[in-house]
């Protein structure tokens, strides 16, 4: 309640919570807009079908066919390519990529333009392949129609770009998160709402042992809920903290600091590696699209579906089935999640600051040994980080899978409640960071 209390104190905080909360509303708006020209079916995704991850990124606008309908996914695919790439791969992006403020806004216009490409990419894609699958139909099925609603989604994408930078500015939170939480929020209510349905209004008039039975599990399904959210909560919060000292110059003589920490996360690449996972998944279904004649249904389709089987032949004329979608899926979370940790936390550079700034770790010799000794912590507890993600990720379709829950919309953890875990936790944290910046304001008149 105190904080709460010096939240609502703090006028700044206030004032880019109000902000944030006036973007969304602008988003959602734009959400409900379908694109020109387009009349939609009735349909309905796989939560981790391409189509279905590619409508949870979006906030659920691709089933609406909105003008916000390719969402941040562009943006996400363009910021991986441009990632590798600067990974020693492109010697001008790796010397951008080296030149601090200056490079990163380079980076980001480079990002940018190649949004614009993919997303015209994306945008036919999707079209093609919903109208393919009756999900849409068009007035007028010709150049100039794609054009004009390519064009419209492309304008959609930007604008939610911009969104999402004046919420990191302005705002609360990192904007793009922000964007993508505010739609799987939105739709964890009906969730709740299904599973009641499902397992105690449905029961209503079928005697009392059914009705108690229904309780039960709707109860049993609640905890379990809390209890994936705190397991989460858990995971995203820890760290391990490494002894730092600090060595300082008083005139001829050394003077040691007090000790500090370097605090390195469980998950340091938060949830990053589940986006860009599910962003390489949708990929060969998009390409697929842009055969003429394919079979969107097609056998070797369902290898990049996590919710799918495939077929496998096997003695005897019989068959067994493999979730190779899930296992590419899990595959690459853990991928992804050691990638982004050396991202975030480079072993080399730190090293270097450490010798810069007199810095140094106890029982650990500056330089190279320094290095290593980072870079077997990071891996140590990124292994840990990793297959968090991974499983909480393939929760909901093992579900599935084993019949536990009768479908996915039911189904507990995956990647929507990652998101949204992470980008509370980042929020959390971001407003207790100026409300301590507000104290030390304080502090600072007070003493002065």
């Amino acid at each position: 309640m105190k904080k709460i209390a010096a939240i609502f104190k703090n006028k700044e905080i206030v004032d880019r919570i109000f902000f944030t909360i006036m973007i969304m509303f602008v988003f959602r708006i734009g959400a409900a807009i379908t694109v020109p020209g387009v009349t939609l079916s009735d349909f309905s995704f796989q939560n981790n079908d391409a189509f279905g991850l590619m409508n949870l990124l979006g906030g659920g606008t691709l089933q609406q066919f909105s003008v916000f309908a390719l969402g941040v996914s562009p943006y996400i695919t363009a910021s991986i390519i441009v990632q590798l790439l600067s990974m020693d791969v492109l010697p001008a992006l790796t010397d951008l990529a080296n030149q601090g403020d200056y490079g990163r806004k380079k980076m980001e216009m480079t990002n940018r333009y190649l949004t614009l490409m993919l997303g015209a990419v994306q945008a036919y894609g999707v079209i093609v392949t919903m109208e393919n699958q009756s999900y849409i139909t068009l007035k007028e099925s010709n150049f100039w129609t794609y054009a004009y609603i390519i064009t419209v989604m492309l304008a959609g994408t930007m604008l939610v770009m911009w969104l999402g930078d004046q919420i990191s500015s302005k705002g609360i939170g990192n904007g793009i998160s922000m964007i993508i939480f505010a739609g799987i929020v939105s739709s964890l209510p009906q969730q709740i709402i299904r599973a009641y349905q499902n397992w105690l209004s449905d029961k209503v008039g079928q005697g009392s042992q059914q009705l108690f039975l229904g309780l039960l599990q709707f109860g049993v399904y609640v905890l379990s809920f809390l209890a994936i959210i705190g397991f989460i909560t858990f995971i995203e919060s820890s760290k391990r903290k490494i002894p730092v000292q600090h060595a300082g110059k008083s005139g001829q003589t050394r003077k040691m600091a007090q000790a500090s920490f370097l605090p390195i996360k469980i998950n340091s690449a938060g949830v990053i590696p589940v986006i860009f996972a599910s962003s390489i998944m949708m990929a060969p279904s998009i390409i697929a699209s842009f055969i003429s004649g394919s079979n969107l249904d097609a056998e070797w389709l369902k290898i990049f579906n996590s919710s799918a089987t495939v077929k496998m032949p096997w003695f005897n004329e019989k068959t067994w089935q493999m979730p190779w979608g899930l296992l590419i899926y899990l595959f690459l979370i853990v991928v992804f999640a050691f990638f982004y940790a050396k991202l975030q936390i480079n072993p080399e550079k730190l090293a270097e600051n450490f010798q810069k700034n007199g810095s140094y770790i106890p029982g650990v010799r500056p330089g190279a040994e320094t290095e290593r000794y980072v870079s077997k912590v990071l891996n140590r507890i990124t292994v840990l980080g990793a297959f968090s993600l991974a499983l909480i990720a393939a929760l909901p379709i093992i579900l599935v899978l084993l019949k536990v829950v009768p479908d996915q919309s039911l189904a507990l953890g995956g990647t929507g409640l990652i998101i949204v875990v992470g980008v509370a936790i980042e929020i959390n944290n971001q407003i207790d960071g100026l409300l301590a910046g507000k104290s030390y304001d304080e502090g600072s008149i007070l003493g002065g």
